[in-house]
């Protein structure tokens, strides 16, 4: 028989012997000697190859014992001084069993499920030992598949953060567990009460398990991904763990390390943990590096939620330039906005600070076709967002106004109060609202509490809006609302709310005996906890009201020192002014320019003219008048835009009281809205300023043109 016979009939014998039919002795030594006898006796019974194949065909043919399955070919490099090197298999029960480096398989005894080591050169396992060693993985697989199982149900059921650190204790976790661990606690206690979050948070940092869980954590960050790193960092920062903590470091520094790695969702979350973290130089440098890498993703985001929560938490400090590519990001995916996406996108914007007017009007169109569909809050957000970003959109407002007006029977009282003084901070002046509110006040004026009494107060008075042919009966409802709060009102809030009422001209009598005790406004005036410098300029406008609109009641006590609010802005409107000159000529001595009168008022021209209006008296002329009673005095006051309610010619409450005043004390009030006689051409300013400064009849009158060439001469 030829070697070559010789090797196949050993591994013939060898597969037999394997494959449960015995031969009467063993496989070869190590060196391959046929020093078995009961092989040997074998050998000299069979007188060729081909009845050995015969013989053993009903074996190598069973489909079970396929040789393509069964062959494992150990390489020779893995065999160095007749020691084997680990194995796929070996790799794979490393994998399994979570067997530390370096640990050894050359003891059956180290590993219960791994196979009697025979592989040698040119040798195979047989298919019994390979299929104990698949049902012994399979078993293994199944029972960790089982135990995850099992965890994972009892990680469900938790519902604190002391329940999941008891479970803990119970299982071998591995660092995906960990990181799910820290996300159910957070998830536990996210919806609890205040109160109650602090009463967990304790149990939570004396639980003796915590410590350990913070500990693994710490030591497997290098090992998570970057979804695990991220959640993690989150779920720590919000369960409150310092953020000096080594735990946070670790995680933070781990994050800044692999930032390349992480994808919009990761970039996500790790933005929203940096929101209010103190400055630090691991805080610092993975904002600059997540600021680098999200203007890296700008191209490939998709999600909506993805992008607005980027741009919520990393916006604000960014550079414009990333604020620009973030703007044309969402404008990009503004189609696939659903209507809380736009909701959000006016909060988002907020974070920002970045008034993108493309993207709120975009918002605002859709959100205007969409009113029946929001809740209240989402309301009080976008109404605060456009306070915060100085958007005025009037078609918004005009929408929001006319749902709340239309469905007041479903708004409670407080809620319609909010809505009121959002309105009233935005400068926006909803008549229909504010007239459907009065009538339910009027009808029930004790469902106002002491707060939302106050506020009403200081939205009717500061957009001077007095119901239509309701305004005595309206203003006796509020007095008598607020006579019932007198026994027990603050001295602050009772300030407001007389303060308020004399803005309006209107003066209740009790609250102000009251308010005048010398008790009341010595506490105003000198207590520590008041703003006394608000103080005293509120009691000056109540002084300065009771002087001139002349009630009959008290004023304020003579030797009270009060303060004076601040004087008006000297300015040089060149436009009133040319405009001016065309008409009375271009010298100064028709008009005073920048008037502050003795009580603090202050106005940018005064004219002095005739009893009718008919003609201009230069101010030489006015000492030589003996009868100064046949002399109009003309203010002309040239206010700004945040003067008027938005989008309208009418005046907010202060302007609106400084009229009344200033024709109190004798004077004729042209008020011009700044911004719209800037758009007007020269002759049409002219042609308003006539009609204002001049009475009708003088207008058309053939002598006035006599005068006004009689000026310029």
């Amino acid at each position: 028989m030829t070697s070559g016979a010789t090797r196949s009939l050993i591994r013939a014998v060898g597969q037999v012997q394997k494959g449960g039919l015995s031969l009467g002795g063993r496989v070869p030594d190590i060196n391959g000697n046929l020093s078995a006898p009961g092989i040997k006796r074998q050998l000299h019974t069979f007188n060729n190859v081909k009845s050995l194949t015969q013989l053993l065909s009903p074996l190598i043919h069973k489909p079970s014992s396929s040789f393509r399955f069964l062959y494992r070919e150990t390489p020779d490099s893995d065999v160095q001084d007749g020691t084997e090197r680990g194995t796929s298999v070996k790799d794979e029960l490393d994998d399994q069993l979570c067997i530390p480096p370096g640990a050894s398989f050359d003891s059956e005894k180290t590993n219960l499920y791994h196979p009697r080591r025979r592989q040698r050169r040119g040798f195979t396992d047989s298919w019994e030992d390979s299929r104990s060693l698949s049902e012994a993985s399979d078993h293994h697989g199944v029972k960790e598949n089982l135990q995850w199982h099992d965890f994972n149900g009892a990680l469900q059921k938790c519902t604190s953060p002391s329940d999941v650190l008891d479970l803990t204790a119970t299982y071998s976790l591995t660092w995906k567990q960990n990181s799910t661990c820290l996300t159910t606690m957070w998830d536990s206690i996210k919806k609890m009460s205040e109160e109650k979050k602090w009463h967990e948070r304790k149990l939570m940092f004396e639980h003796p398990a915590f410590i350990h869980l913070c500990l693994r954590v710490t030591q497997e960050a290098s090992r998570m991904n970057s979804s695990d790193l991220a959640y993690s960092t989150l779920a720590l920062l919000k369960l409150k763990v310092s953020q000096r903590a080594r735990v946070i470091e670790t995680l933070l520094r781990h994050c800044q390390e692999r930032l390349n790695e992480f994808d919009e969702r990761a970039l996500c979350v790790l933005a929203s943990s940096l929101e209010g973290l103190e400055d630090s130089k691991n805080v610092e440098a993975l904002r600059s590096g997540l600021r680098l890498r999200v203007e890296q993703q700008i191209p490939s985001i998709k999600g909506t939620l993805a992008l607005q929560t980027i741009m919520r938490y990393i916006g604000k400090d960014a550079s414009l330039s990333l604020k620009k590519k973030l703007e044309s990001k969402a404008l990009e995916l503004f189609d696939r906005f659903s209507l809380p996406n736009c909701q959000h996108m006016y909060t988002t914007l907020a974070f920002m600070n970045f008034h993108s007017l493309p993207l709120l009007d975009a918002c605002s169109n859709r959100i205007i076709g969409n009113i029946n569909g929001i809740p209240f809050w989402r309301f009080v957000d976008i109404l605060h967002s456009c306070k915060d970003l100085q958007y005025q959109n009037v078609e918004l407002f005009s929408a929001i106004g006319d749902y709340v007006a239309g469905s007041m029977y479903m708004w409670q009282t407080k809620q319609v109060v909010l809505f009121l003084s959002l309105f009233e901070n935005l400068g926006f002046r909803h008549e229909d609202l504010m007239d459907t509110f009065a009538e339910k006040v009027m009808a029930k004026p004790e469902s106002l509490i002491l707060k939302d009494l106050v506020i009403t107060l200081r939205v009717y008075s500061m957009l001077n809006h007095f119901p239509g042919g309701q305004n005595p009966r309206f203003l006796e409802a509020l007095n008598s609302s607020l006579e019932a709060y007198l026994p027990r009102i603050p001295s602050i809030e009772l300030l407001r709310a007389v303060y308020s009422s004399c803005i309006m001209g209107y003066f209740p009598q009790a609250a102000l005996s009251k308010l005048l005790q010398e008790d009341t406004l010595n506490e105003l005036l000198n207590s520590a906890n008041q703003n006394i410098t608000m103080n005293e300029r509120m009691l000056h406008y109540i002084n300065l009201c009771l002087e001139l609109d002349k009630p009959s009641v008290t004023k304020v006590a003579t030797d009270v020192v009060l303060g004076r609010p601040s004087t008006g802005i000297v300015r040089n409107p060149t436009s009133l002014l040319l405009a001016l000159q065309e008409i009375l000529g271009e010298g100064d001595e028709c008009f005073r320019q920048n008037l502050q009168l003795p009580n603090d008022y202050f106005f940018d021209f005064e004219l002095c003219m005739d009893k009718d209006r008919r003609t201009v008296i230069p101010l030489t002329e006015i000492e030589e008048l003996n009868n100064t009673t046949d002399i109009q005095r003309v203010a002309l006051i040239y206010a700004p835009i945040f003067n008027y309610c938005l989008g309208t010619s009418h005046p907010r409450g202060k302007l609106a009281m400084k009229m009344r005043h200033l024709r109190a004390m004798g004077y004729h009030v042209v008020l011009i809205h700044e911004q719209e006689f800037e758009k007007m051409k020269m002759d049409d300013r002219i042609v308003f300023l006539k009609s204002q400064i001049f009475s009708p009849d003088a207008i058309h009158n053939p002598c006035l043109k006599s005068t006004e060439e009689q000026l310029e001469i």
